[in-house]
């Protein structure tokens, strides 16, 4: 072979060497959990920090971005955060949850090894134990697209987290207390935006310039509305999928829901109040922020913007509106369109009632009349190290059965890229919120009544949205879609805070008996080790 081959060919290969080997970013972050006197409606509290912070750190991060997050557990009990959207392909050991992840001891610490792999959009972390989502320790997370990859709208001027949701004055270990002891919690004192009360927030924007806001309601009991006095806002990214891109005067997020939406400061320069409100409540609570325009002629005037209140049908017409923006691309440079679910046969019907009631005296919530109860060993570790006696698989029902609530630790099993329909059915006069971890799913329908085989008949197969979070009206039904690509045991709650607490969730087995790992990571290495899986030893990726 001639020498100038020779040398073309050795450069050849070793550029695809090069190419294929090439890893995604990593991103290192230490985190010290401490508790910490905190005030955010005018009353000391005691709160979870994170590095001191009230709410915690941003996390900000590129598709495919590696994020190594060392977590100093420094409280006095176990404590665990979870991803909310992010979806941890093919590892649901780093969840975060109780069934999938063993808690971080008093004094130890845990780092989580989480790859955003294949995601754009805005989400946020939560603490996932013990009722401590009621003190903080949650934050925002935003990824976004590689630079290659287009997006819908030009470069806002700024990008602001708005982390809202309705607040209690009590500590969170007296609202634990009173839901152990088999109690309701009372009605939420108050709204918070970035952690603080009526009067509190406030972002600053510049005459003419147009801003990104991303908005999750991290909250534990309502849906809320959100609205900026005098500016319109432009919806563009729902939990990972750019959206059509309608403009709204307001608009509601529920229970554990995130969007994006673009408003432009065009007008007079002065202050403008930022409402956040209640739904679908008496009496209906309120509070406020401040948009300040850098040139602002003189603070907020007037009363503070009204909004929609207990109206249902303006909420159902709104999320109807919230379609999928086809031709943009998402994580990757295929536009959005190119995956059509809506010809794809679904292979299986799953459906779940939620419903309330006592059990030995004690106030209970529950799907398909099953209450969850956590077993003694993340379910993960005993289904990996075939631990018997932890749960049963199949032990909750496709279908709800109607009859009383019992306790049981419940684990539906599911087959590994099987495309399903998930029926919600709401008979309570609840709003009802539900998420399922490790996916995002379409959703092809949402009306009132009792769902039925006709009710297929109006599905949106073309755009539906595609996110992880969904509501259900009172006495209404949501139906969703979804493709279960992601080998894992994945919790699927509601997101009604006290209510995931008290049972109403469970754990989609999502199963394969291939060990490739094409279709899931074997167990980190580094995973901490409990109950019955105590003593028993990892391996490494």
């Amino acid at each position: 072979m001639p020498l100038h081959l020779a040398v073309a060919l050795f450069y050849a290969t070793a550029s695809l060497f090069a190419i294929s080997g090439a890893e995604d970013p990593y991103r290192f972050y230490t985190w010290n959990i401490t508790y910490g006197d905190i005030y955010p409606l005018g009353v000391r509290q005691t709160g979870i920090l994170i590095n001191g912070q009230f709410p915690g750190p941003d996390i900000h991060s590129v598709t495919n971005d590696n994020l190594i997050i060392n977590v100093f557990n420094n409280l006095n009990e176990s404590f665990l955060l979870s991803w909310n959207g992010i979806q941890q392909r093919r590892n649901s050991y780093e969840d975060g949850v109780y069934g999938t992840t063993c808690p971080i001891p008093p004094g130890k610490n845990f780092t989580y090894s989480l790859q955003v792999k294949d995601q754009i959009g805005s989400f946020y972390y939560f603490p996932s134990l013990a009722f401590h989502k009621a003190a903080g320790g949650f934050g925002g997370i935003r990824i976004l697209s590689r630079p290659r990859i287009p997006v819908p709208f030009p470069d806002p001027a700024g990008d602001y987290t708005l982390l809202i949701g309705d607040w209690y004055k009590s500590n969170y270990t007296v609202l634990k207390a009173r839901l152990d002891r088999g109690k309701k919690l009372p009605f939420p004192d108050g709204i918070l935006v970035n952690g603080r009360g009526p009067g509190g927030a406030s972002f600053n924007v510049e005459q003419g310039k147009t801003y990104r806001l991303r908005i999750s309601n991290v909250g534990l009991q309502n849906s809320l509305n959100f609205r900026i006095q005098n500016h319109k806002l432009k919806l563009v990214e729902v939990e990972g999928t750019h959206t059509l891109q309608t403009t709204y005067s307001s608009i509601d997020l529920h229970l554990g829901q995130s969007c994006s939406v673009l408003f432009t400061a065009d007008q007079p320069a002065k202050d403008y109040y930022i409402v956040v409100s209640s739904r679908f409540t008496n009496p209906v609570l309120t509070t406020t922020g401040t948009l300040r325009y850098s040139n602002s002629a003189g603070p907020v005037s007037g009363p503070p913007p009204g909004g929609p209140t207990i109206q249902i049908d303006w909420s159902l017409n709104q999320a109807r509106s919230i379609r999928t923006n086809l031709t943009a691309s998402g994580p990757r440079p295929n536009p959005q369109g190119s995956y059509h679910y809506g010809l794809i046969n679904t292979t299986r019907t799953i459906r779940l009632a939620n419903s309330a009631g006592q059990v030995n005296g004690k106030q209970r919530y529950a799907v398909n009349s099953v209450s969850f109860v956590p077993a003694d060993t993340p379910l993960k570790l005993a289904d990996y190290f075939k631990i018997g006696g932890v749960f049963r698989v199949g032990s909750i029902s496709n279908n709800p059965y109607g009859g009383g609530i019992y306790l049981d630790t419940s684990v539906m099993d599911a087959d590994y890229r099987a495309f399903v329909e998930i029926v919600f059915q709401n008979n309570e006069d609840i709003i009802q919120s539900w998420h399922l971890d490790g996916y995002s799913f379409f959703v092809v329908g949402m009306d009132g009544g009792q769902w039925t085989a006709d009710s297929r008949k109006g599905y949106n197969l073309r755009d539906a949205i595609s996110r992880c979070t969904t509501q259900v009206y009172p006495k209404s039904w949501t139906a969703i879609y979804v493709a279960l690509d992601n080998v894992g045991m994945w919790n699927l709650r509601s997101e009604y805070w006290a209510r995931q607490y008290l049972g109403q969730q469970f754990y989609l087995r999502v199963y394969t008996t291939s060990t490739s790992l094409r279709d899931e990571y074997p167990i980190p290495k580094n995973a901490l080790l409990c109950g019955r899986a105590s003593g028993r030893s990892t391996r490494p990726l």
